[in-house]
């Protein structure tokens, strides 16, 4: 929806005929979220007349705002985009707001992977997850004075649900950049020289256009290591998993990171036994170590999961004639075999590789390093000489910076911001993640082990503080005071390392720690600012005011004589 950057008041305006469409400027559009639009702005206007002169004015003024008729410099555009997931998205949405020409070209299907195999659809299955526990959890709803006599599930309207959604979110992307006068070629792109990209369907004629400047976005896909044999129904991706074509009784997960972690949260509240099979010697790798032993206690020790770790799937294969899946197990550091698993299923969930064969780097000197595509801080590709690639721009999973679609669209949009002009460098340490279990888990910044080390080796010290949400008077009343959130901190500065939550709406609270990162905010300050009671954000309220700061002066107040 239209955000308060074109306000309510502008948009009357325009409908009104005080203010000319063509004097609303490309910055005066925004969109949120994932920038879907339905321009449905639900102005006080009643009349037919008034409504339809209403939607006119406004489709006038997103003209006015469009791509133009040809892109600057001699070039077909001056921003061409290989890849339409969300950092594409983004990218492009933006372009077109600094008045930049700008195509995106994509082979599949406009959402990439977070869409319509990623992080959508499977907050729909989470959804679902959620309420389910919430359902069976007796003494949870009678604490509540409620009485459930039963709770079930429907299967395929579980994953429709799932399916409906992705084709919702789909549609809200392709729609807003055709209103936005984003070309949307269909095909595979290849980059065949400097400012130059080919595209086209197999089978067909090729097209070659130019631009000023060109962005790789193609993102990844599941990584599968070898002996593992998908068969997509009782071996399988993330990419099956999330249609939901069956409920196995016992499924094993390979990979204990944010997709083995959700997937665990799903497959056991809709009744299946899970084992997670971890090559690391502990479980949830990548989690500040103390938010994932608490994670374990709660996510996975009262549930029907068990877990193997230290130890390699060397090889897998699917059900058949009868036969369950097999799952040969090896020591992670001696190789040597240790057993044989028999489960009705196997996810595969050892993180995603990424997609960039096949896009003509070579024509521009570009060597991928382990499949990425080598960047600058600026997402700059880099050439096999360690030289920048004047024009040349990879965002996204494909760089292998952070794998994340918000990271990619915040990648996306530092890069426009520059070919717009103005210097931009995204600090990754301010981007927070979340793993969406239930409860919730999220993350910004420094784990504490990383900031020890980064602390030994530049010569600060660092404080940790934590919270719990047992004190929160809005998860007591809610029934859910299981978790913490911590925050590691240099008392000398009050800068903030990092902040990590376990516990109810986790990833929406981590925003409040990751904006203060992002814009150097300090404790000293942060401490001082006023949350709502009682709202779950006064965990990290507290969190603030635990801190100690002792390296800088504190504020003082003096009385003023009357």
């Amino acid at each position: 929806m239209l955000s308060t950057a074109m306000s309510l008041s502008t948009a009357a305006a325009v409908a009104g005929g005080a203010v000319r469409p063509d004097a609303i400027r490309p910055v005066d559009l925004r969109f949120c979220g994932l920038r879907q639009e339905d321009f449905g702005l639900r102005l006080l206007i009643t009349s037919p007349q008034a409504a339809a002169a209403k939607r006119k004015a406004l489709a006038l003024a997103l003209a006015a705002t469009g791509n133009g008729a040809a892109g600057s410099g001699g070039f077909d555009y001056d921003l061409v985009i290989i890849g339409a997931g969300v950092g594409g998205h983004g990218a492009a949405l933006h372009a077109v707001e600094k008045g930049l020409k700008t195509a995106i070209i994509e082979g599949d299907v406009v959402g990439g992977t977070c869409v319509n195999r990623g992080c959508v659809p499977s907050k729909a299955l989470l959804a679902v997850s959620g309420r389910m526990r919430e359902l069976q959890d007796e003494h949870h709803m009678k604490s509540l004075g409620l009485q459930v006599s039963s709770s079930g599930y429907d299967r395929q309207s579980v994953a429709d649900h799932a399916n409906n959604l992705a084709s919702k979110i789909r549609s809200n992307l392709t729609n807003s950049m055709k209103s936005l006068g984003v070309d949307i070629l269909t095909g595979f792109g290849t980059v065949v020289g400097k400012q130059k990209v080919r595209y086209g369907k197999v089978g067909f004629p090729d097209n070659e256009i130019t631009a000023r400047n060109i962005i790789i976005a193609t993102g990844s896909v599941p990584f599968v290591p070898k002996g593992i044999e998908i068969d997509g129904k009782t071996v399988f991706t993330s990419d099956h998993a999330l249609k939901l074509e069956s409920v196995p009784d016992w499924i094993a997960i390979v990979g204990s990171g944010y997709i083995g972690l959700e997937f665990s949260d799903v497959y056991t509240a809709l009744g299946s036994e899970v084992t997670f099979v971890e090559a690391l010697d502990q479980l949830m790798p990548g989690f500040d170590p103390e938010i994932a032993k608490l994670s374990q206690r709660i996510l996975i020790n009262p549930r029907k999961i068990d877990y193997h770790t230290g130890v390699f799937a060397s090889k897998i294969t699917p059900a058949k004639d009868g036969k369950p899946v097999l799952i040969e197990l090896i020591d992670a550091k001696t190789k040597e075999h240790k057993e044989t698993l028999e489960v009705d299923a196997a996810l595969i969930a050892t993180g995603r590789a990424p997609f960039t064969k096949g896009l003509g780097l070579e024509n521009m000197n570009v060597v991928t390093q382990r499949g990425f595509i080598p960047v600058d801080e600026r997402m700059q590709v880099m050439d096999a000489d360690g030289n920048a690639v004047p024009n040349f721009y990879c965002i996204g999973d494909a760089n292998g910076k952070l794998m994340l679609a918000h990271a990619a669209s915040a990648q996306g949009i530092s890069v426009v911001e520059q070919i717009s002009g103005k210097d931009n460098i995204l600090n990754h340490l301010s981007i927070p993640a979340a793993c969406f279990t239930h409860p919730e888990i999220s993350m910004v910044g420094l784990t504490e082990p990383q900031a020890r080390e980064q602390a030994d080796q530049e010569g600060f010290e660092i404080s940790v503080v934590k919270t719990s949400f047992k004190a929160n008077t809005k998860a007591l009343a809610e029934n859910e005071g299981d978790g913490i959130a911590k925050m590691i901190y240099r008392p000398d500065t009050g800068e903030i390392l990092g902040v990590h939550i376990l516990g109810l709406h986790a990833a929406d609270l981590i925003h409040e720690a990751s904006n203060a990162i992002a814009l150097g905010t300090r404790v000293q300050d942060i401490k001082l600012v006023v949350h709502a009671h009682p709202t779950l954000s006064e965990v990290l309220d507290e969190l603030f005011k635990a801190a100690k700061v002792t390296g800088v002066p504190q504020a003082v107040t003096v009385p003023v004589a009357a």
